[in-house]
């Protein structure tokens, strides 16, 4: 599937080389990331295009673009993969709500994606690749692990038994009541009579009356949520990839399935070295989310003429790892803000800006504390120096560390 085009990231002199530290939601701690190599691969689960992007989607892809530019900056290569989910029951259900063709429902949120991302400077996936065109990977997975013993058949649909690793659980931490509460609210089907085990998961749906299917060895169908992202990540990262991302809603079941249908396919675990999560934004006092309606689109405030990067400067400003709220007051701020950082870089002279980037870099590499750099970047712009090399430089490192051009 087609991506979308990526900005020109600078490249800075070379820092001190400190390590990039995340912080790993499966431990509670700050996992170093490609600490031996020099590349490091990052699975982050796509949309579902039935909608459009709010600025909750924005926060997380904005969250790995950002851990892409300081791994970059590092010298670290990154291999970047994301999915688009373009066949799942809220796909569907929309479509059939308003009488559109799925799949033009499909393409059409997906571009419009594409522009949102496009206009807020998120660097691209390698390889954007969507559930329809993975599912004979797909397939070949569900057959690997029926081959393994770990999936099983009810009413010609197959389920992935959790039993079948140890590992289960291992993500989310969780206990088993409240993983049963969460794989209800959250798509799963807890209560189906046949399962061995409430918890299992759909690998492979059998064909249903008005909906799409494709034939295979498992019969015409189409493929479970879980085995998607495992089965894309395998193919395209390897049996161990360093960063799976993703909102914190993904933890479980998500999260928590893909890693296990993964370690009983390759054998090995952890399937990511880090787990790395946005939290949930809110709005109205809710989490921002389609089914609520309270959303505020990315699309809509581009649309009103709001600058791109006032958005991007906007989200900047919370940490990924602490849920917290949006109010329509903080885009007249960051857009004051944004004013006043091009007004100092536009200055003839700064102060000397080594040490706004070495801040910028501590505050990135550090678990991606990205309200402090762009506290650095704010008292940078508000000083007065004589170095009439310092606007340019200081221009050139927030835009290959924070994308604010």
């Amino acid at each position: 599937m087609r991506s979308w085009s990526s900005p020109s990231v600078p490249r800075l002199a070379a820092g001190s080389g400190e390590p990039v530290q995340v912080n790993d939601s499966a431990t509670g701690t700050l996992v170093t990331l490609g600490a031996d190599r020099d590349d490091v691969t990052m699975y982050v689960c796509g949309i579902t295009p039935y909608d459009a992007t709010h600025l909750g989607h924005a926060a997380t892809y904005l969250l790995f673009d950002e851990l892409q530019r300081v791994l970059l900056d590092a010298g670290k290569s990154v291999r970047y993969v994301q999915n688009v989910t373009d066949v799942d029951d809220p796909l569907l259900e929309r479509a059939n709500a308003t009488g559109e063709d799925w799949t033009a429902l499909a393409q059409r949120e997906i571009q419009l994606f594409r522009d949102d991302m496009e206009a807020l400077r998120i660097i691209a996936p390698d390889a954007y690749v969507g559930a329809v065109e993975a599912i004979p990977q797909i397939v070949s997975a569900v057959v690997g692990l029926r081959e393994r013993g770990a999936a099983y058949d009810v009413e010609g649909d197959t389920y992935f038994s959790v039993s079948a690793t140890d590992s289960f659980g291992s993500v989310g931490h969780l206990d088993p009541e409240q993983m049963i509460t969460l794989s209800a609210e959250r798509g799963g089907d807890p209560a189906r009579a046949g399962k061995k085990d409430p918890l299992d998961c759909l690998l492979w749906q059998a064909a249903r009356p008005g909906e799409p299917a494709w034939d295979s060895e498992l019969g015409p169908g189409r493929p479970g949520w879980h085995i998607e992202c495992a089965a894309i990540a395998l193919q395209h990262l390897g049996d161990t990839i360093d960063v799976q991302g993703g909102g914190d809603d993904l933890i479980f079941p998500h999260h928590e399935m893909s890693a296990a249908e993964a370690a009983v396919l390759t054998g090995r675990t952890p399937f990511a070295r880090a787990y790395v999560h946005q939290a949930m934004v809110g709005y109205d006092g809710e989490k921002m989310s389609k089914s609520r309606g309270n959303l505020v689109l990315v699309s809509t405030l581009r649309e009103s003429g709001i600058d791109p990067m006032a958005i991007r400067l906007g989200l900047l400003d919370h940490r990924h790892d602490g849920a917290w709220e949006w109010h329509d007051e903080e885009l007249t701020a960051a857009t004051d803000r944004l004013a006043t950082w091009r007004a100092g870089l536009a200055r003839p002279r700064g102060p000397e800006p080594g040490a706004l980037v070495e801040s910028l870099r501590r505050a990135l590499r550090g678990g991606l504390d990205t309200p402090a750099a762009v506290a650095a970047v704010d008292a940078w712009v508000t000083t007065d120096g004589n170095d009439p090399q310092a606007p340019a430089v200081a221009a050139q490192a927030i835009d290959a560390l924070l994308g604010i051009r």
